[in-house]
């Protein structure tokens, strides 16, 4: 087969098995869910060299009008978590575990502060070190 009877004939396969439709999935977490980009922030390791901690966040935020301008606010919530992440990974100790009830008071505080007050719920999925 040629190329352009291949690049005619691609159009027509992705129509035929329903690729024109627009069809909405639901997300992991519900409609009320905003997942976050993972994050990750600089640590030492025990043995002196460098490691990495990364942290799955997501926000849980019931108010429609409230989760509509979340949605915008994504690069900020982003961008104070990994600055809140990257302040308690620089003073933990290379040999102590990452407390995950300070991380996710942090985080907390932080979303109320990006949302201008409470109304949503900060989740962390999974902690690792690496």
């Amino acid at each position: 087969m040629s190329l352009a009877a291949l690049a005619a004939a691609l159009p027509v396969a992705a129509q035929a098995s329903g690729g024109g439709e627009k069809t909405e999935k639901k997300k992991g977490g519900g409609l009320s869910y905003l997942q976050l980009p993972t994050l990750t922030a600089t640590i030492m390791r025990p043995d002196g060299r460098r490691g990495v901690l990364t942290v799955e966040t997501g926000i849980d935020i019931p108010n429609t009008d409230q989760r509509a301008k979340a949605d915008l606010l994504v690069p900020r919530f982003r961008a104070g978590f990994v600055q809140a992440l990257q302040i308690y990974a620089s003073g933990l100790s290379p040999s102590t575990a990452p407390n995950a009830e300070f991380i996710a008071r942090e985080l907390q505080r932080e979303t109320d502060r990006v949302l201008g007050g409470p109304g949503g719920k900060l989740l962390l999925g999974t902690i690792l070190v690496n």
